[in-house]
Order: C-alpha cells, then structure tokens, then sequence
C-alpha cells in the first residue's frame, strides 16, 4: 500500500510539457537504443498526426487544465515528416491544451532532411526551437557512426536553420568517438561553434546494451584521455560564452532548454507516440510513469491501447527518482523545491543523508538548496549512491 503524499503536493500546481515521439529514421545508428525504426516507403504521416491527437485527448484528465510551456518533438528524426504535419499537430494540440504564450517548441532534425523552404515551413508551423544531430564533422566518424549526412551537409544544416528564421537552435556533439584524440575533439567542437548556435549538448558516447556498438564494440579513448577532453571541452564551450547548466548541456545566456529544465526539475510532462515516457502528478498527488507501446504498428493499429504501462511511483522510490535528475544541473535546485515536487519533507525522509553527503564535501553547505559540490558533480554516480 503506498499511501498518497501530503495533499499540499497537487498536479495542477506543477509545469506541464509535452513530448511527442516521431520513431522512424532513414536507418539506424549503431550506436542508438532509442525506440527507433528504419522508415517505410511510405510513411504513414496522416494517421501517425491522427493516432498522436487521439493519444494526447485520452491524457487530457491528466493536465488538470494546466497550460503547456513547452512541446518537444524527438525521434527518430522527426523532420522526415513535413511541415504541414507539425502545423496539423499543433493546430489539434492547441484545441485540446492551453499553450502559454512564451511556449518553447522544439524539433529535433538531422543534416541529411535539411532543405532551407521545409525548414521556413517548420517555423511558420509554429515550431521556434531546432535540435541538430550533428555527432561529430568528421568524415572518418560519421561513416563509423551510421550518419547519413556528410560534413558539408552538416555545416550547412546550421546556416539554412538561421535562414529559416531560427535564432534559437541546439547542436548535438559527441565525443570520446572510436579513436578519438582530444585534438579531433576540440577540432570537432570549435567546428560546432562556428555554427553560431544557442545551445550545445556535448556528451560522451556511451555503449548502450541491443545496439550494433554493443555486439560488436569499437575502441574508444581510454578513461584518463576522455577525462582530459571533457576538461578541455568544458573550457572551450565557457570561453565561447556557454554555460555548462547540466551535465552535458551549454547554453547561450536565457537559452537554456526549457523542455529539460522540466524533466531535471522534476516537473510534469506528457509522453505521447510510440514508446514514449510520461510523468504527471494527479489531482491527489500520486505521481505516475507512463509508457506507450513501442511499435508504431501496434500504436497505429485501430482500436488500439496506446498506453503499455501505467505505474504509480512509491513514495520510497521519489527521493532518488527527484534527485536523480536534479542533481544533474549545475546549480542544483531550491531546496523548497523537493516539497513542492514529491510532497515529502527533505529533512524528513533524506536528512541524515544529505548531512553525510555535505560532510564527505559532495553537496553544497547551503541548506537552502540542494547541489552537488564542484566534487560531487566530477563524482555523481558516487553521489547518488549513496542514497540507495
């Protein structure tokens, strides 16, 4: 029995996004486990657009009237689908949910779908937000990473989105490439930003399990080589006037994503389109995961139940589910905001917890907020940890 937290915890206190998963790609990345799917000759755009808007009205109780501050549209890549597809969507979803008005809408595209009147389209539609799936520049690296953009596709994919009207776009980088020295890193980097973007998510890659890398692993830099090039990364991105906010995003000043501000304060957000993930606090405040099927034939289907999973999360499980991501920003979080999320009281279920962490000099002195240390932060898989 799990019972419900304190009734000063209400969802319709707390922000709502929405996320929208588009699952088709023109070919699979070796190194993705995203719920990804080569695309068909034919792409289903009309009934996938439909199937979406059904979705979202049966979540509708969920949002409790609450307006929604930003839409992310991930994949997949997404901007295989047309612009007339978007402004559908977001005609539908404006019927349906109150958008604030100073709502972020972000697309995630990649170089090879780049044409400059598709991308005005996007931004006529609505969308003021791009996420480029850059990787890296180099030729070498994007064959071994499966991309189907080359660098000059790549490099332009930055000049068409500013001519489309976009002045707020991230770069996606990665780093610790097979082979990689940290030369061709920071070469690969300073390339991203000549880019002139407002936002870059520079993040190392990693070996997930049910991907081709992981049957058939690369080499990768050793460990004190990626350390010395995330330092060195770090630095480049501050001098160019990024602020490192979270554990590998920078950020111009004011364009930090909004969208994942959410996810690492622990807000609410609706998941729709297959294999999407939701969290939303209900009117009573019990907070729920929810996952739709993964297939997109199966989400297609008629008569189909979209949702695959609906699961309550115990107030054992919150505290670490809440720090787990808010930990993960540089700055951490109020402390107040722990109460204002979970309905628990910090001091209560964490207390002796955050002590120790404070003493070991992994937290912040300052009770007033809840922050890793320039210590913890090098070391927050220790961190969290300790809080099994």
């Amino acid at each position: 029995m799990n019972p419900a937290p304190p009734a000063a915890l209400t969802g319709a206190a707390l922000p709502l996004a929405l996320y929208v998963h588009i699952p088709w790609c023109i070919r699979k990345c070796p190194y993705c486990d995203f719920n990804s799917h080569q695309r068909p000759d034919e792409l289903p755009e009309a009934e996938y657009v439909q199937a979406l808007l059904d979705d979202l009205r049966e979540d509708l109780p969920l949002a409790q009237g609450r307006a929604l501050g930003s839409i992310f549209f991930g994949g997949g890549t997404p901007s295989l689908f047309t612009a007339a597809s978007f402004e559908r969507f977001l005609r539908g979803a404006r019927a349906l949910l109150p958008f604030a008005d100073d709502i972020e809408i972000t697309l995630e595209a990649n170089p090879g779908t780049f044409e400059q009147a598709r991308f005005e389209g996007y931004r006529a539609a609505g969308i003021n937000r791009l996420s480029i799936g850059i990787q890296s520049f180099d030729p070498g690296q994007l064959q071994q990473l499966g991309r189907v953009h080359d660098r000059d596709e790549a490099l332009r994919a930055a000049a068409i989105a500013r001519a489309a009207g976009f002045d707020n776009f991230n770069l996606d980088l990665m780093f610790g490439l097979p082979g990689q020295s940290q030369q061709a890193a920071l070469l690969d980097l300073q390339q991203a930003l000549d880019c002139a973007p407002t936002h870059v998510s520079w993040y190392q890659l990693t070996i997930e399990p049910n991907t081709e890398f992981h049957r058939r692993p690369p080499r990768l830099p050793a460990d004190e080589t990626l350390a010395d090039m995330q330092q060195a990364g770090i630095a480049l991105l501050a001098g160019a006037g990024f602020d490192r906010y979270e554990i590998s995003a920078y950020a111009k000043t004011g364009r930090a994503s909004r969208h994942n501000r959410n996810y690492w304060e622990f807000g609410d957000y609706l998941g729709i389109g297959a294999g999407a993930h939701g969290k939303l606090t209900t009117a009573d405040g019990r907070v729920q995961r929810t996952r739709r099927t993964r297939m997109p034939k199966h989400y297609l289907a008629s008569g189909a139940t979209r949702v695959a999973e609906r699961r309550e999360v115990t107030t054992e499980e919150l505290p670490l589910e809440f720090l787990m991501n808010a930990l993960r920003l540089r700055q951490g979080v109020p402390a107040r905001l722990f109460h204002e999320r979970t309905g628990l009281e910090a001091q209560t279920v964490l207390g002796p917890a955050l002590a120790q962490l404070r003493q070991r000099g992994l937290l912040d002195p300052d009770p007033l907020r809840l922050c890793a240390s320039t210590r913890g932060y090098d070391h927050l898989d220790t961190l969290l940890q300790s809080l099994l």
